[in-house]
Order: C-alpha cells, then structure tokens, then sequence
C-alpha cells in the first residue's frame, strides 16, 4: 500500500485569490483604517499623514520578506531585542582561581583536551564511515559481506 507524502509543506494556501489568510487580513486591517480615516479625519494633508504610514506598514507585513523571513517575525526579532535585557557580564577568573578548584574538588579543568592518538583517530574515521551502512555487531559477531 503506497501512501502520498504531502510537498510543499511551507507554502501556505492561497484562500482569498492571490492572497494568504495572513496577508488577506494584513491588507483588510490597513485598509480599514483608510476608510475610517478617510472618513472621519478632515483635511487632505491629515488623511495623507495618517493613512500613508498605515498602508505602508499594512503592505510591508503582507508582502515584504527580510532574509526569506517574513516581516512580522523580523519585527518581533527587532522588538525582542529592544525591549530584552541587554547586560552581558564575563568575569575572568584568574589561574590561581581554577587550580585551587581543581585541587579541592579533584576534578580537571573543562579546558582540557584528551590527545587523540592515530591508532583512535582511524578507528573513529572508520566507525563514522560506516555507521548506518552495516548493522551493529550482535554478540560481537560481524554480519557477512
């Protein structure tokens, strides 16, 4: 029995003509408080000055992609960013500092490295070349080849 894999997961659906639900609702938004101000506010300069901003940001949140990313994600980046704590605090603790935590809790520093010999670089060359292409060994019996 064959079942169909959908594709194109990410693309959202068109629902209202050319327009996603987000961008339908994006421009509705926009355009609705052109007619309202449209309507209500005297004064053409005014109408201008209010309804211009509206309609650009309406249209940017629609249609405009920073780095293949929508607008509004890269807006609530930009907003996360402003608003959030912005203090970074790096201490550096002097040597004698890490060798007396090393001797009172026996434990060696994170910064050590263990030497990789070639023997071990070879053998984990190999394991990584053929992890998934040969099942584990079972009871240390290799399967045949």
């Amino acid at each position: 029995m064959q079942f169909q894999v959908p594709q194109f997961i990410e693309v959202e659906d068109k629902l209202f003509g050319p327009f996603t639900f987000k961008q339908f609702v994006y421009l509705l938004g926009a355009g609705g408080f052109a007619f309202i101000v449209y309507t209500y506010v005297e004064g053409f300069y005014t109408k201008v000055l209010l309804i211009a901003p509206v309609s650009g940001f309406g249209l940017a949140l629609a249609f405009l992609k920073v780095n293949d990313r929508p607008f509004i994600n890269y807006l609530e980046s930009a907003v996360r960013f402003y608003l959030g704590n912005k203090l970074y605090v790096w201490r550096k603790e002097p040597k004698e500092t890490q060798k007396a935590k090393e001797t009172t809790t026996g434990e060696t520093p994170a910064a050590y490295t263990p030497k990789l010999t070639a023997g071990k670089l070879k053998d984990l060359s190999w394991s990584l070349d053929i992890h998934g292409k040969i099942p584990a060994p079972i009871n240390n019996i290799t399967p045949k080849q």
